[in-house]
């Protein structure tokens, strides 16, 4: 997540209610992009260093557990800019002008300056966030399917130059024979059923037992996996998109809640504030006076009753509006109340560790610590695999 400003209520309803859920079916990693911050803000830095504590903050207050998840800032992991460097020598520049967002953003963001290498350059970035440390799955919503498309392109491509390591054939069955014999058996038939007839089934059965293994080493598996599907040592290997069942949360004018829009509410938005920006919501403009009947799918504030209140109360709200049968002020009253109760514990919760912000930075730097031992690892077979070992 990129810091540049406060987290609202779009970021908990859009991403951390689902990175919360996350944390506890898989082993995650969350980082402050801040190198990504500066593609748009790079006249702007002080808004990125201030932001950086602020938003592991708001994480921690919202619910991410620096127990069941690592948290860490891209800054502190060069690994991450090394990858991107290397990988920049092998992907073709169409790869990045075709990316769906590159002339999207420069159309939406017209007053900066984006016709930069930075700019251009960060959906390899990205792709370098997601290979140091070899995901399995990358949440994301539909919008950002291309850009794991794009990684997935650019890791088989580094896998296809540089994962014809000499002898590979013979390695791959030495690590067979590591294996155990009833093992070894199982991985050559479904091998083989795959490789002849396109067995589907056999190939993941395969990928299973291989996952499975404890007694032979990554280098070994990843030999495994390249042999099992006909190609070379899988070095890179390719993600997956996690489609995350997104909320596109709505602002106070009824557009996409963005600070672009200045729009929003924020996580630890005070109780009067909350009380004030929603009383002076735009309404449908029909509701002239107390009497006149509206149409609540032309107010901003039915948006917020569909993510906030019950079915009981949108039916209120729908027959009153439609009826005259309650004003506006009715109207909002269980919006300010909702949103208060969820931002109440989360401002709570950030007080404290503002209090204690030496016990963030500790999390902070025990997670760039993990990150980073995994990173170096990843790292030091892709040099192995280019031809660069030395250091």
């Amino acid at each position: 997540m990129r810091p540049t400003g406060p987290l609202h209520l779009g970021h908990l309803h859009g991403v951390l209610h689902n990175w919360i859920s996350l944390q506890h079916t898989h082993e995650c990693f969350f980082f402050v992009a801040d190198w990504h911050a500066l593609t748009t803000e790079y006249d702007n830095t002080r808004v990125i260093s201030r932001s950086v504590t602020d938003m592991v903050i708001d994480w921690l207050a919202a619910g991410v557990n620096p127990s069941a998840a690592t948290l860490f800032i891209q800054s502190r992991i060069p690994e991450h800019a090394e990858l991107h460097l290397l990988l920049s020598m092998i992907t073709p520049l169409g790869w990045l002008e075709r990316v769906p967002t590159y002339k999207d953003q420069q159309e939406k963001l017209k007053d900066k300056d984006l016709a930069t290498y930075g700019f251009l350059g960060y959906p390899l970035l990205q792709s370098a966030d997601i290979l140091i440390y070899r995901a399995g799955h990358v949440p994301v919503g539909e919008d950002q399917v291309a850009h794991v498309e794009l990684t997935r392109e650019i890791a088989r491509r580094f896998n296809f130059l540089y994962g014809r390591e000499p002898e590979f054939e013979e390695k791959a069955k030495l690590a067979i024979s590591r294996m155990g014999k009833k093992n070894a058996g199982l991985y050559r038939q479904h091998r083989k059923r795959y490789q002849e007839s396109g067995d589907l089934e056999s190939l993941e059965v395969a990928h299973a037992l291989l996952e499975s293994l404890q007694n032979i080493s990554i280098g070994d598996k990843e030999r495994l996996f390249g042999y099992l599907q006909g190609e070379g040592k899988t070095i890179l290997p390719e993600p997956q998109p996690l489609l995350a069942r997104t909320v596109k949360m709505a602002g106070l004018d009824g557009q996409k809640m963005s600070k672009s829009y200045r729009n929003t509410l924020s996580l630890r938005e005070k109780t009067q504030d909350i009380e004030r920006k929603i009383r002076t919501m735009p309404t449908d403009p029909a509701r002239v006076k107390r009497t006149d009947p509206g149409n609540p799918e032309k107010c901003p504030v039915w948006q917020l009753h569909e993510t906030y209140s019950p079915d009981e109360v949108r039916t209120w709200v729908d027959e009153g509006c439609r009826s005259a049968g309650i004003g506006c002020i009715e109207c909002k009253q269980p919006v300010i109340d909702a949103v208060e109760r969820e931002v109440k514990p989360i401002r709570e919760r950030a007080a404290e560790y503002m209090e204690h912000e030496s016990t963030v930075h500790s999390i902070i730097k025990e997670g760039c610590e993990q990150a980073r031992d995994v990173a170096r690892d990843t790292l030091d077979d892709v040099r192995e695999a280019i031809g660069l070992p030395y250091r």
